[in-house]
């Protein structure tokens, strides 16, 4: 059951990594570039059309089965499989392990489902901004508020590391960091 879970947490986080995209503003990296993807990126070698949607690209890689099911838990797996342009900040599933003891289980629970929304639209910008186009800065979110963009020593986003970027999509990128970052408004441990 905790496996079923973690699956529809990784889901969610997907795909609210992917709305966050949608919400980008136009004093940063809100660009639209079409991705470059890098050699050392598991996706480097397909091309964005042959890659998938980004649910489906998070799918197919167990090491987001966390991310994928806490996107099915939160109802994002219709819009992260959208259009787009999006660009996604996929936490790993050791990322998620990394969480407080219970809080996973508490954010995939059905009551929940508004937070566990909110923290993964907060991995999401509307845009398709593929590493070569990423500045420091302050960037809009889907879930509406900015997360902080630095690249002194390699990319972080609100302090998390983007450990393998460029991994192609569809409908954007994907983006994969180190741990699971939340909305300042949010208060997990009142959960």
């Amino acid at each position: 059951m905790r496996r079923t879970r973690l699956a529809t947490a990784a889901v969610a986080i997907t795909a609210a990594l992917t709305l966050a995209a949608c919400g980008s503003s136009g004093d940063s990296t809100a660009t639209t570039p079409t991705p470059t993807p890098t050699s050392s990126s598991p996706a480097a070698s397909e091309s964005p059309a042959e890659a998938g949607t980004i649910v489906e690209v998070a799918s197919a890689n167990p090491d987001f089965s966390t991310l994928v099911a806490a996107v099915g838990a939160a109802g994002l797996v219709e819009t992260l499989s959208g259009e787009g342009p999006f660009t996604v900040f996929a936490p790993t599933n050791e990322a998620f392990e990394a969480l407080p003891a219970g809080l996973l289980d508490k954010l995939l629970l059905p009551e929940n489902k508004d937070v566990l929304t909110k923290i993964l639209t907060y991995h999401v910008v509307a845009a398709n901004v593929p590493s070569s186009d990423v500045t420091a800065g302050k960037v809009a979110t889907v879930e509406g508020s900015e997360v902080t963009i630095t690249t002194d020593g390699g990319i972080k986003v609100d302090g998390a590391t983007v450990v393998t970027p460029d991994v192609a999509a569809s409908n954007g990128v994907i983006h994969v960091i180190d741990k699971v970052i939340v909305p300042a408004d949010v208060d997990v441990s009142s959960l």
